[in-house]
């Protein structure tokens, strides 16, 4: 796209917000805390279309470097809402410390069923690790923080081995977990896409497992999720209900045409513009959608975090999702 090109878009972007704000008696402002992920797909398209403006909310757009991050600003009200992408175990495990703190309108993962990749186990090109049961004595990377270091464990436990004395589970950025594979510092990693699809159609790695998650915890699953503090809905119901009208919004725009809407993601994240074609559609769930299935796949997967003895006690989480009723403010 050349410069004079970009200079236009970016001026009738301009004057579209301009336009939405002038017909705004107020623009509300309300502070998102997200992470550079490809989960995070519709909030970027909600920012592009002007989605936000066209509600009459002027958006305070943090970026985080970690899940712990975003849950951090929201428990500190630092932020009022999680995009698409926030950590869904990790807000659960918050949630449980302060509880009465989130309420999640939408989930994001992909399936076996559905057809679409969440995560892989990935291999070398001529390793002979064909699943996790092949991992003992051997070392499993993932990616940093406990929702991720839990899912591991699991895995690896489903397999029949001891987390604890048959494989090495180590942290490794997101960035380094194919060169850790293919320079041998690790025998796998369980990663999310779209390294999988990366690292195999550059050579440097393969998939021994597409979907491994969704096989043992539940399909779909679920490793991502949206989500507002009760302090935000309680004070702006009404702006709050906004929020999540955009999303949804958003996020039947990208489930709609993704091939379209992918372009954008060079933007926000570290995928670059020549492996756009290389990208697995993530499975995106928007509020208006959300089922039984899904509902069923995320208590599942919070019921992992209590076998494995990070949560105390058992958590229900349909008391943590949002309601229609809590958008009511007290009409």
């Amino acid at each position: 796209m050349n410069k004079l090109l970009v200079t236009a878009t970016s001026s009738v972007l301009a004057l579209l917000a301009a336009n939405a704000q002038a017909a705004c008696d107020k623009m509300e402002k309300v502070t998102a805390a997200w992470l550079p992920i490809m989960q995070t797909t519709a909030y970027y398209v909600a920012l592009e279309e002007g989605l936000f403006e066209k509600a009459c909310i002027d958006i305070d757009s943090q970026k985080m470097e970690s899940p712990n991050h975003i849950i951090d600003a929201l428990v500190g009200g630092r932020a009022d809402f999680g995009p698409p992408g926030a950590a869904a175990g990790i807000a659960m495990l918050a949630e449980s410390r302060f509880p009465g703190t989130f309420k999640v309108f939408g989930l994001q993962g992909g399936g076996i069923a559905v057809d679409l990749i969440n995560d892989g186990l990935i291999v070398a090109p001529d390793s002979d690790i064909s699943s996790f049961a092949d991992l003992k004595g051997k070392s499993l990377g993932h990616v940093p923080g406990i929702q991720w270091r839990t899912i591991s464990r699991h895995m690896v436990r489903a397999a029949g081995l001891d987390p604890d004395k048959d494989v090495q589970l180590t942290d490794l950025a997101v960035a380094m977990q194919v060169p850790a594979v293919a320079g041998g510092s690790v025998d796998a990693t369980l990663s999310l896409e779209p390294v999988g699809s990366i690292a195999v159609a550059s050579g440097k790695a393969k998939r021994a497992m597409i979907n491994p998650v969704a096989s043992v915890i539940a399909d779909p699953f679920y490793s991502g999720a949206a989500v507002l503090t009760t302090r935000f809905i309680e004070q702006r119901p009404e702006v709050a209900r906004k929020v999540v009208e955009v999303i949804d919004q958003a996020t039947d725009l990208v489930n709609a045409d993704f091939d379209k809407y992918k372009a954008i993601l060079p933007k926000y994240t570290a995928i670059r513009d020549s492996q756009l074609d290389l990208l697995a559609q993530p499975y995106l769930r928007p509020f208006h959608d959300l089922n039984e299935t899904d509902l069923n796949s995320y208590q599942a997967f919070v019921d992992v975090f209590v076998e494995e003895g990070v949560l105390k006690e058992p958590m229900d989480i349909r008391e943590k999702m949002l309601k229609p009723a809590d958008l009511a403010g007290n009409q």
